[in-house]
């Protein structure tokens, strides 16, 4: 056979080894979010808004609604479920283990959010996007980081994990404390209710699954009815769920997991990227902006600094050790793809500005912009680095 004709064969071999592998669920990602900038720069770009926006017979709102809402609690879910995990049996389960993480994380989230306001420089209406910029895609950066090659210590991919967490829980934190408007106490108490009695069920032992998912889709239609955002019923219930191993060495929070995990990976964040990512350029929305410009800055500055200086800083004052073989060119690369906010930035933008669609679109294009730019530089600094 020619090599012309095994050139498809050995280029689609290639594509599912990397769908497969840590790189496919940010190469979907990054199909869908290119396919929705195109929908919204194209003839389809009306009829694409209609299907998102347009109003769904029988379950009412919209399907755009529908995804940010109801579909991301499941993403938030598997989120609460990592975190747990990781608290109490991973690399988050001693204070010498996950001493390095949270202060790179947290670093990592504050400076963003102050070089956010410093380009800001006082811009009237934009200040409660100061969070957007504090997150981290770790779909996007951990399939980057594979992409960037074997050669990088083993190390790396574990931090990079690992600090991704504690910022998804930083996320959280932030999303429940500063873009809650107004607390319908009565449907509080039925979240709070639900969560409960989730709880009871994992102190009597109750070991089944069909136990807590009721209980969980109660607890995020009161959630969603209460004012604060349902996503973080996501996260609680899943903070219910028992760790504790059986004969077997399972557990129930490792089997919901194991089955949850790859359709937020492959399914729900790819579509929510596909309902979030659309911005028509040149309708009135412009990169150099302020707003753009500060969230852009944020993450492709302020992730960078943030993250390596305190890995730097850390081992300097004894506080705790850099990743085993990580090069100072090999953590510069790490922090870079911390730069990579997709998913959560998105996420924060929406909430940021409930009743300013211009700014939403405005903070898209700086989320699109500071992500692409850290991504091409962390993959740069990582395949130039020697292990």
């Amino acid at each position: 056979m020619s090599k012309s004709r095994r050139l498809p064969g050995r280029i689609a071999a290639r594509l599912i080894k990397l769908a497969h592998g840590d790189a496919g669920a940010g190469l979907i990602l990054l199909g869908c979010a290119a396919l929705a900038l195109v929908l919204a720069n194209s003839l389809l770009a009306e009829a694409w808004h209609h299907l998102l926006h347009g109003q769904l017979p029988l379950i009412g709102q919209n399907l755009h609604y529908w995804i940010n809402d109801g579909l991301m609690a499941i993403f938030f879910f598997v989120v609460g479920l990592e975190i747990k995990r990781e608290v109490l049996d991973g690399e988050l389960a001693s204070a010498a283990r996950r001493r390095l993480p949270v202060i790179a994380a947290a670093a990592g989230m504050a400076m963003p959010a102050l070089v956010f306001l410093a380009v800001a420089n006082g811009t009237p209406g934009i200040a409660p996007g100061w969070a957007i910029p504090a997150a981290t895609d770790i779909a996007f950066a951990v399939g980057v980081l594979a992409l960037a090659g074997k050669r990088l210590p083993p190390s790396l991919r574990l931090f990079l994990l690992t600090v991704a967490i504690v910022d998804d829980l930083g996320a959280v934190a932030i999303i429940a404390l500063f873009y809650t408007a107004g607390i319908d106490l009565v449907w509080g108490a039925g979240a709070l209710a639900a969560l409960a009695a989730m709880l009871v069920l994992n102190r009597a032992g109750v070991r089944s699954g069909a136990a807590y998912v009721p209980l969980a889709v109660i607890a995020w239609y009161c959630t969603l009815h209460s004012g604060v955002h349902a996503t973080i019923a996501g996260v609680l219930s899943a903070m219910t769920i028992p760790m504790q191993l059986d004969r077997r060495g399972d557990s129930l929070l490792l089997r919901m997991e194991h089955a949850v995990a790859p359709w937020s990976a492959y399914v729900i964040v790819p579509l929510f990227g596909l309902a979030n990512a659309g911005v028509k350029l040149g309708a009135g929305v412009s990169l150099f902006a302020a707003l753009p410009l500060a969230v852009a800055f944020g993450l492709f500055v302020g992730k960078q600094v943030g993250i390596l200086g305190a890995i730097l800083l850390a081992e300097k004052f004894g506080l705790a050790k850099r990743p085993a073989g990580a090069s100072t060119l090999q953590l510069w690369g790490l922090a870079a793809l911390c730069g990579i906010g997709f998913t959560m930035s998105l996420f924060i933008a929406a909430l940021a500005f409930p009743t300013a669609p211009l700014l939403v679109e405005e903070a898209k294009l700086g989320v699109l912009a500071g992500s692409a730019l850290s991504g091409l530089l962390g993959f740069v600094l990582l395949r130039l680095a020697k292990r």
